[in-house]
């Protein structure tokens, strides 16, 4: 067997390096992440911020996959915002029809979690603009367990920042590529 053939697929290393989690409950939207960079094996930074503001901290934003390529896509998203105001899913919709179609966008290997007061989406290279069943969605490589967690933990008295973070820290006890430095956004909806 050559070296390559034992290799992930592309597509995969979208799973690789990170946990965002999204919550809505009783009027707030959280979204949450862990800090862990790992380039293959090796963890090399373990307090990244991979959840932030965007549009003047109307949309939250939070990614999964190669950085430089998230980053592109947040500067994406930020434009389409601006050409959009208010209009998340519209920006969302629009950009996903350029990561589809832009033979360089499509090269990019990232995720994200979008949210703003009224909506909260998942957006993927394949040009998928997804809203979330019951406000709740992970994605990364620990994206599954925190998921899982989330929606275990929606029905308790806990709040949707505090559902986040323990969906996060259920994740970090899991996924070899989900740590325990979180970054959490929360917003009333």
């Amino acid at each position: 067997m050559s070296s390559h053939e034992s290799d992930p697929p592309a597509s995969s290393a979208l799973w690789h390096g990170t946990t965002i989690v999204t919550v809505r409950k009783n009027g707030i939207v959280a979204v949450g992440g862990d800090g862990q960079v790992s380039i293959g094996q090796t963890i090399v930074k373990g307090n990244a911020k991979k959840v932030r503001r965007l549009a003047g901290g109307g949309v939250i934003g939070g990614f999964a996959g190669a950085t430089a390529d998230a980053f592109t896509l947040f500067e994406r998203l930020e434009a389409k915002l601006e050409q959009y105001p208010g209009q998340l899913m519209r920006a969302a919709v629009e950009l996903a029809k350029d990561w589809r179609t832009d033979r360089y966008l499509r090269r990019l290997e990232a995720m994200m979690i979008v949210a703003d007061p009224k909506v909260s989406l998942v957006l993927t290279g394949t040009g998928d603009v997804l809203e979330p069943e019951n406000g709740v969605m992970g994605i990364g490589s620990g994206g599954n367990y925190a998921l899982a967690a989330a929606r275990a933990l929606i029905d308790t008295d806990m709040d949707a920042e505090a559902i986040v973070r323990r969906s996060l820290a259920i994740a970090a006890e899991i996924c070899v590529y989900t740590n325990d430095k979180v970054v959490v956004e929360t917003m009333t909806t």
